[in-house]
């Protein structure tokens, strides 16, 4: 693995296939003999440095249309803490699914769970098959993981039946020193970007762009108003940019003065403090409050000029979700995916059915939509999000600090790559954008 890892740094990506592919290499874990350790805890008080290990496990073999590489950076994503905390249901559920398929997909029905959606990093071999990527490829990865046995997924790859998430739904993710993808996840990695801004937008940043630029999605086009929730956050932030970049205008909800300047910083000029302004959606466990929605709603006409949303960016779930449906502009969007604060949702049905609103439902992103988002993250159009980085064997305090909403942006961690600032080609282009790309740095 040293071996690898220093051929890498030393920019030798011709030698890179010539080197032996190691038996065995260090990984962030969860077991299954130990998904029932929360078992009656609040959701809250679960931690995942607790049920996350960093360990040797064996490398798996290599099947036709896939790929080893090796892992320079990962960073963490929303499903990795619920991985950690084994809600809503325990991972190793969806391998044992998994493993059923064939002899091949046998190989992800394991005791332990290899866990990571995001990586950067250098193609180590290919299997049969495989002919658009070669060893030595400097690359990212996107976390659309789907078989394609079905017509179904040939006008959305989304609508596969087999259509997963890696390293969530799979095994041998990219939380680890070496990762196996397929290789039609393989995307070509950013030059002037180092290898942990490279590996953070993967999975929020194609999620962000079909949820709101995709006609799959929202479908978002000049001048409408987009009314964004966490719009400082791993997701957020890049819904904010989409919009920003896109003609758009983003209405940013965040919870902090500081959340607040993070979104400034990236162009947004409309913006709710809901601490600030003290919303209680809820006015217990089981009751909404339609006055606070409409309060909401009063905040966000003065803040437009007297106009409701056309799109309500949701991704919260349970806590906004009744205020996102009110708000929004007689027949708007409210488009929705991961219900982080909750996945059951409740909504006045009279101010969906009689203005003639919808309600879109949206995951990740199809191959097309993937490689759109990396591109513009390659051109300097929309820019990481990271704001700090940990070693792999503290990705435990990292999953954490997404877990308690104590972070901005993204957050990274470093596999074989020593420290952070290195992986960068094309330090000209990147020069033109180092303010954009650190402008989530250290907050």
């Amino acid at each position: 693995m040293l071996e690898i890892r220093d051929a890498v740094l030393a920019g030798q990506f011709d030698t890179v296939g010539s080197l032996e592919v190691p038996d065995h290499y260090r990984a962030v874990t969860v077991h299954a003999d130990e998904a029932e350790m929360f078992a009656g805890m609040a959701t809250k008080e679960k931690d995942p440095r607790k049920s996350l290990h960093v360990e040797d496990v064996a490398t798996p073999e290599l099947g036709p249309g896939e790929a080893i590489v090796a892992v320079m950076a990962s960073a963490i994503n929303y499903n990795t803490v619920w991985t950690s905390i084994f809600e809503p249901v325990s991972t190793f559920g969806f391998l044992k699914r998994y493993g059923r398929i064939s002899p091949l997909t046998a190989r992800h029905d394991l005791p332990y769970h290899v866990v990571g959606s995001d990586l950067a990093g250098v193609v180590l071999r290919t299997g049969p098959g495989v002919n658009a990527w070669k060893p030595g490829d400097q690359v990212v990865a996107h976390c659309l993981s789907v078989e394609m046995e079905s017509p179904d997924g040939h006008g959305d790859s989304m609508m596969d039946p087999e259509q997963r998430i890696w390293g969530f739904e799979t095994n041998f993710g990219g939380l680890a020193e070496l990762a196996l993808v397929k290789s039609n996840q393989l995307m070509p990695k950013p030059a002037h970007l180092t290898w942990e801004e490279a590996a953070a937008p993967g999975l929020v940043n194609s999620t962000a762009y079909r949820q709101l630029v995709s006609r799959n999605g929202a479908g978002m086009k000049q001048g409408d108003n987009v009314l964004i929730w966490g719009a400082s956050g791993g997701l957020g932030s890049y819904a904010t940019q989409f919009a920003l970049n896109g003609g758009a205008t983003p209405i940013c909800v965040v919870s902090s003065a500081a959340k607040a300047e993070v979104c400034r910083k990236m162009g947004a000029e409309l913006i709710i403090d809901r601490s600030a302004e003290d919303y209680r959606f809820w006015r217990d466990e089981h009751n909404q409050d339609p006055k606070e929605w409409k309060r909401l709603g009063a905040k966000i006409r003065e803040l437009t000029g007297g106009e409701d949303p056309d799109i309500v960016f949701e991704h919260p779930g349970r806590e906004t979700f009744g205020a996102s449906v009110y708000v929004a502009r007689k027949g708007g969007t409210i488009v929705t995916c991961a219900s982080t604060s909750g996945y059951m949702h409740s909504f006045d049905n009279r101010y969906l059915w009689m203005n003639l609103k919808r309600i879109i439902g949206s995951h990740f992103a199809n191959y097309r939509e993937s490689f759109e988002a990396n591109r513009l993250i390659d051109k300097g159009l929309i820019h990481p999000t990271l704001s700090k980085v940990y070693p792999l064997a503290e990705t435990g305090q990292a999953t954490l600090d997404v877990h308690t909403n104590s972070h901005q942006g993204k957050v990274g961690v470093l596999a074989l790559a020593p420290e952070e600032g290195l992986g960068v080609t094309d330090p000209d282009k990147r020069a033109v954008h180092l303010d954009a790309i650190n402008r989530f740095r250290g907050i």
